[in-house]
């Protein structure tokens, strides 16, 4: 069998409902990963080797959080020949997220907006479904596991519910992401402020010692942030990380902005914007936390990769390691092979000096 070429799938995948043809696709390969149909989507990984925050990544390029919300096609999803995984985001309790319709194509500019609001099984069944996965791990693939809060809990409880996530997760984490800036869940982006960011990382970082100890390892934490942030901000992040010990920084999120696709249908819907135009504003924010971090801070960019020049340019602001969601949507699985290996070539450059290997 052999890789059956994208164009072939995506008009059929882009006439139906955004939503629905997210859900058909995870379907399809939750149910087939592993056997020989997997060899359908899968691609060649690219020899990349690098460590980052004291994890050995087979390449620099991984699938950002939010694609696979349940855990549920770990394997299937590494086989398109990714370095590293990050399912979630999930939340202690089951929820299923704002109403219908709630993701929108914005295929003039390879967007997206959604308004999911971490809809997902909950913990239980999350940590069952990574629990199930194999053959990606096996292989030397990273999976990341991806904490946010329930859309009901008070912004002034928030910690209680980062807590449970985080103790649920961590025995079958490799590193955890601490979401705090999807612009979906209500307040949540409140939580990238000075004084309630420290409380929140100086508390994580004290359970995580404590789960550290329990289970024998230690498990990298990482703070993924928005991109819709002034530099006085993005430095006093940076600092609250580096006081709270955090091992790693994800840059960025979708953005709330709307500049650059201002006149396109669906461009005024609430959410949060993905894909080409994130880009530049993700760079943004990852020369500015390099600045304030220093060159041996792990960072993991990702906004608008879409191709092997945009994801060379996340390197070049400084970034360790890459991550893509829309642009899978729009490339297909191609656009892993293809992104890992323009990232070794930029890595390989003799004007580039790594920052976290």
């Amino acid at each position: 069998m052999f890789a059956v070429p994208y164009a072939l799938t995506r008009p059929f995948l882009f006439g139906l409902d955004p939503e629905a043809a997210h859900d058909v696709t995870l379907a399809a390969i939750a149910r087939l990963q592993n056997t020989p149909a997997q060899c359908l989507w899968a691609q060649t990984r690219i020899a990349d080797p690098v460590t980052v925050a004291g994890l050995r990544f087979p390449n620099r390029v991984g699938l950002a959080a939010g694609m696979d919300k349940n855990g549920r096609c770990i394997d299937g999803l590494g086989a398109m020949g990714f370095g590293f995984i990050e399912v979630g985001t999930v939340t202690p309790l089951a929820q299923p997220g704002n109403p219908k319709p709630r993701v929108f194509r914005l295929p003039a500019k390879s967007a997206l907006i959604n308004r999911l609001d971490f809809n997902n099984g909950g913990l239980d069944a999350f940590v069952a479904n990574v629990q199930r996965a194999r053959s990606f791990r096996a292989a030397g693939g990273i999976v990341g596991l991806n904490i946010g809060k329930n859309a009901a809990t008070p912004i002034g409880r928030a910690v209680d519910d980062y807590l449970l996530a985080l103790a649920g997760v961590y025995p079958h984490a490799d590193y955890v992401t601490v979401n705090i800036s999807s612009p979906n869940t209500r307040n949540l982006r409140e939580l990238q402020g000075d004084a309630a960011l420290d409380a929140l990382l100086g508390t994580l970082q004290q359970r995580r010692n404590e789960l550290a100890a329990q289970h024998g390892r230690h498990v990298p934490v990482f703070v993924k942030i928005a991109p819709d942030l002034e530099p006085a901000q993005v430095d006093l992040i940076a600092q609250t990380l580096l006081k709270n010990a955090i091992d790693g920084v994800i840059a960025t999120n979708t953005t709330v902005a709307r500049d650059a696709v201002q006149g396109l249908p669906h461009a005024a819907e609430v959410g949060g914007l993905s894909g080409s135009p994130v880009s530049e504003a993700s760079n943004r924010i990852i020369r500015l936390l390099r600045s304030a971090l220093g060159a041996g801070y792990p960072i993991i960019g990702v906004g608008g990769v879409m191709g092997g020049a945009s994801a060379q340019a996340k390197v070049a602001a400084g970034a360790d390691l890459v991550q893509i969601y829309t642009g899978l949507i729009y490339r297909g699985p191609a656009l892993v092979p293809e992104v890992a290996a323009a990232v070794r070539r930029s890595r390989d450059a003799p004007e580039h000096q790594p920052s976290a290997n």
